[in-house]
């Protein structure tokens, strides 16, 4: 039997088992500003459509962010792996988001012969959002409480919009831009999106594309690589600054999907060429699995 064969013959069972399961796939990094990166992975996405699952995107797009805003002369501040959000910057991630990140991924699914459809969080009031509280933060030994602006919080996922998209064979297209009930738009941690999204639509797996090959016991050593936590082991590495920086909300998310009811969360290098199938539909491993101890 030749190789290819036996790669297709090793997926079967995969295919089988998750065939008419919801799957929410968190986009961001290089996936969102690299388009060989990003058409790639859209095109893993829309094969996924068409053997039976079905996809539901979230995306980030805090490079791009960052970009725009410096050449704009902005600096970007972030407390906690968040972004201190003002006017200015709520303006540029909305036009970023909406406007560029989101429209270049329903194109391409198009292209790949995909029907996808663009959502923000307040389209269907998909996400109600409120103001994040002020975040506690220590800057050298003074403990001081920093008011991030314009960024919020999920306080209700509507999920209906997307499970009616998704069994008519649309493949919904999610940018993190949601609205609170006095009609204010909040820029909310796509990672964070994209769970409170897995948990609502009762997904069988959320999985996180990033820049890292999952959670690493040191940073700068990818041998260090954690394949498999439980959820409840999150807050001793969080306490320990083995997660830190922009994974705390990307394990947080995860901690809280698997709490909401989703069976397995990954969290994957996105620019790894068809990470999203290799994670998927082989035995082997190549990210951080993090799962709810039964």
């Amino acid at each position: 039997m030749q190789k290819r064969e036996n790669i297709l013959i090793e997926a079967l069972p995969y295919i089988r088992e998750f065939y008419d399961s919801m799957m929410v796939i968190k986009m961001g990094g290089h996936a969102i500003v690299d388009p060989e990166i990003m058409e790639m992975i859209v095109q893993d996405i829309v094969l996924l459509k068409f053997v039976g699952i079905h996809p539901v995107i979230v995306h980030g797009g805090g490079p791009e962010i960052t970009e725009k805003m410096e050449r704009m002369g902005k600096k970007p501040e972030f407390v906690a792996g968040l972004r201190v959000t003002d006017d200015e910057t709520l303006e540029i991630a909305r036009m970023v988001l909406v406007g560029n990140v989101n429209s270049k991924i329903v194109s391409l699914i198009s292209k790949h012969g995909g029907k996808g459809i663009g959502l923000s969080g307040s389209d269907g009031r998909l996400i109600v959002a409120k103001k994040l509280a002020p975040q506690r933060v220590t800057v050298g030994g003074v403990e001081k409480e920093i008011d991030l602006g314009w960024v919020g919080e999920t306080a209700v996922i509507n999920p209906e919009i997307v499970m009616i998209l998704a069994g008519k064979g649309y493949i919904p297209v999610i940018s993190p831009i949601a609205t609170d009930e006095k009609g204010n738009d909040l820029n909310v941690n796509a990672d964070t999106v994209a769970g409170d999204i897995a948990s609502a639509l009762g997904a069988k797996k959320l999985i996180a594309l990033t820049d890292v090959p999952g959670i690493l016991r040191d940073p700068n050593d990818k041998k260090t690589r954690i394949s498999r936590i439980a959820f409840d082991e999150i807050d001793k590495l969080i306490a320990n600054n083995i997660i830190s920086g922009g994974m705390i909300p990307k394990v947080k998310s995860s901690a809280a999907a698997l709490k909401g009811g989703v069976e397995q969360v990954h969290i994957i290098d996105g620019s790894s060429p068809h990470s999203l199938l290799l994670e998927l539909f082989t035995r082997e491993g190549i990210g951080t699995m993090i799962y709810r101890k039964k």
